[in-house]
């Protein structure tokens, strides 16, 4: 199994930060924010990480050697010349990613969210349903400020609606996609947009599926939702294995602990 993952972007958003660091090497809780990505992958049975690098690819390519030790995948950079938008990139890296993919399944993960990262019961949904994409969806307070996924009570994708203004589902694009890699065939050789142009096909021949997220998400492409995405994800930390203290020693606030350098 193979997954695609979109870095090509220019953390304007976040800048000053971004000027001297690609934003997915960003810390985030100790890790840059590429790792949290790669070892739920690699968890979940990938071999092989595509990144998408448009932007100081030098730098991302300097870290490469470490992280396939780290993760024991592969990682492979597919450049691209001009950015090519989020389908755009999956066309471009299409020799990259059929060859030796013997299960025909690629991951697509948008590289600035964060999340518990269920893939193995991704897999297993993808799976079940049989058609060519999953998406997986977060529910919101206010979708007025978003795109909305509307689906059937069985999950089957009907439409994307981009701001409703009455209320017709609370559940929006989380960014990370499971697709068979019949998905390459849908996306001609210029930058394209999967939210816009794929989606809504795919949904209108009733080959796209959704899954709604269990657990925390956020979208950390910009300074307050970096900081909001890094509380989140303590707090989950905190319930899934809570660090033990001696009697008498206390900790206040988000904090990391770690062992020391």
């Amino acid at each position: 199994m193979k997954a695609l993952i979109l870095v090509g972007g220019f953390g304007t958003r976040l800048r000053p930060l971004t000027l001297t660091v690609p934003k997915p090497l960003m810390d985030f809780c100790n890790l840059p924010i590429l790792c949290h990505q790669i070892g739920a992958l690699a968890a979940a049975g990938v071999t092989e990480v595509i990144l998408a690098i448009n932007y100081q690819p030098e730098v991302m390519m300097k870290e490469l050697e470490i992280l396939e030790k780290k993760y024991n995948v592969k990682i492979t950079c597919s450049l691209e010349d001009v950015p090519l938008g989020t389908a755009g990139p999956i066309r471009l890296a299409k020799d990259i990613i059929l060859a030796d993919n013997t299960d025909n399944l690629l991951f697509v993960f948008n590289s600035d969210v964060i999340c518990k990262f269920p893939l193995d019961k991704m897999v297993e949904f993808h799976k079940a349903h049989g058609k060519d994409g999953t998406i997986m969806v977060t529910e919101v307070e206010d979708p007025s400020k978003y795109g909305v996924v509307v689906a059937d009570e069985n999950n089957k994708i009907e439409r994307f609606v981009e701001k409703p203004k009455e209320y017709i589902s609370n559940k929006i694009n989380a960014g990370l996609y499971l697709f068979n890699t019949s998905i390459i065939d849908r996306i001609e050789n210029r930058p394209t947009s999967i939210e816009r142009e794929i989606f809504p096909k795919m949904a209108s021949e009733d080959q796209i599926y959704q899954m709604v997220l269990p657990g925390y998400w956020m979208d950390i492409g910009q300074p307050h939702d970096y900081l909001t995405g890094q509380t989140l994800h303590l707090g989950q930390l905190r319930k899934d294995a809570p660090a033990e203290l001696a009697e008498g020693e206390y900790i206040n606030g988000n904090v990391i602990v770690a062992a020391s350098a």
